[in-house]
């Protein structure tokens, strides 16, 4: 596997300009971008620094988390704090994604957008307001395991880290979770299915390709 090293500002600039002639796969005005990867791999960072440098060049986004749209504790508590199995599987709300956020981007809906049902840490509702994203505007969703879940994406970006990145760069409290990117990497190999892949493991020196 072959890639470039590259600095973060650059590869928002190049990211940003390659999204400008993203369309659609369902031919509908709202291109929707991923941003895969663990919570060490910081992608939000990533989606961030791509949406800013959209802003220049014209061109409307939304930055929206994945961790705003959790289950509630109740739910993807109910097999304790540390279950493997329900991370993988039940904490994250994909219907309220398809609802609240994929639904309003398809053809004929409004770009009525919530940005976020659930607060992750207090367990409560945030009553964001919708946010409306014009026609053109860019759906930049970013989160762990996103590529397994069948989400209409047109674009998707994954940051990598190798194992021992991963559990180096993961605070000891969530080592926990280790075994579900394991599992993650078996079962939907995001670094071989990605339009781009971008290797993190020094976060002062990425490398990827796209």
């Amino acid at each position: 596997m072959r890639l470039e090293a590259i600095t973060w500002e650059r590869l928002g600039d190049l990211l940003a300009e390659r999204l400008l002639d993203l369309e659609p796969g369902d031919a509908g005005p709202w291109p929707r971008v991923a941003f895969d990867g663990a919570p060490a791999a910081r992608p939000g960072d990533l989606a961030e620094r791509v949406s800013q440098a959209l802003r220049p060049l014209g061109r409307p986004s939304l930055v929206v988390g994945a961790e705003g749209f959790l289950r509630p504790a109740s739910l993807r508590l109910e097999h304790g704090h540390r279950d493997v199995e329900s991370y993988y599987d039940g904490w994250l709300d994909t219907g309220a994604l398809w609802r609240e956020v994929f639904g309003p981007l398809e053809p004929g809906g409004d770009g009525r957008v919530l940005p976020d049902l659930r607060d992750p840490a207090t367990d409560r509702a945030t009553r964001s307001p919708r946010v409306r994203l014009p026609p053109g505007g860019l759906l930049l969703l970013h989160g762990p395991l996103l590529l397994r879940h069948w989400f209409p994406f047109d674009l998707s970006v994954h940051l990598m880290l190798s194992p021992g990145a991963l559990r180096r760069r993961t605070p000891e409290e969530d080592h926990w979770t280790l075994p579900a990117f394991e599992r993650y990497e078996a079962e939907a190999d995001p670094a071989g299915t990605a339009d781009v892949l971008v290797r993190a493991d020094d976060p002062r020196h990425p490398a990827w390709r796209g």
